[in-house]
């Protein structure tokens, strides 16, 4: 779906779009000042919750955003939703606002997969806007014994996010540009032993960092590699 539509056709597509489900608010939490995780309640039954989709929600009279599932449970009715509230964007203004009982429609998820199960080793990389995926697909690493590692770009103020999120095996590094460097890239650990070379990677958060990431990677490994860029410096719904 497109990021932004007149007002009458944002309007139609919500209140009649056959892909758009009735969700109310349980609870919300602060893990940090600006990653906000939301509880929502409704019927899910009819979602296909796959590694890389993403759910849409409007955000304003005429804008929507996606948003990654971070956890759902089909027989009770809820799913979570970690959100990244920065700057001053439309989305998280909206986001920022919503409280326990508040009512929204949500889409289904759609995207592309990303998770291959018959590949061993698992490589995931990201910003605060991949911390829902990350926490949606630990769970099944673990559960289909695979050998996972993340790595994060995170602003100081959310270094410990992750550990505060439950997740495990992860390395963080702080937003200043490094994954906008090549060489530095080059250097990593994971690029340091033949285990993790034919590896699957996953690439989402921050479009430039997910481009250069990935253009090392196809000069030095046999890997499967599968990237989204979240978002962009100075571009709206990407």
């Amino acid at each position: 779906m497109i990021s932004k539509l007149p007002k009458w056709a944002a309007d139609l597509t919500e209140k009649t779009s056959s892909i758009m489900f009735d969700m109310k608010i349980l609870e919300t939490v602060y893990i940090s000042p600006d990653i906000k995780k939301i509880r929502f309640e409704g019927d899910i039954s009819q979602m296909n919750f796959q590694i890389g989709y993403a759910n849409i929600i409007r955000v304003s009279d005429t804008e929507f955003r996606n948003y990654t599932v971070s956890y759902h449970n089909v027989r009770d009715r809820i799913l979570d939703i970690i959100f990244h509230i920065h700057d001053n964007g439309v989305g998280s203004r909206y986001i920022d606002k919503l409280q326990p009982k508040d009512e929204l429609r949500i889409s289904i998820p759609r995207g592309k997969k990303m998770y291959d199960e018959t590949i061993r080793q698992q490589f995931i990389f990201g910003d605060e806007t991949s911390l829902g995926l990350a926490c949606a697909i630990l769970p099944i690493l673990q559960k289909n014994n695979h050998q996972y590692q993340f790595y994060f770009e995170l602003d100081d103020e959310n270094q410990n996010v992750p550990e505060l999120l439950g997740l495990e095996n992860y390395t963080v590094f702080s937003k200043k540009n490094t994954f906008r460097n090549e060489q530095w890239i080059s250097e990593l650990p994971i690029f340091n032993t033949d285990e993790w070379d034919a590896a699957n990677y996953i690439l989402t958060g921050n479009a430039k960092s997910v481009q250069t990431f990935r253009k090392v990677l196809k000069g030095k490994s046999r890997g499967n590699i599968s990237s989204q860029g979240y978002w962009l410096e100075g571009k709206k719904g990407l």
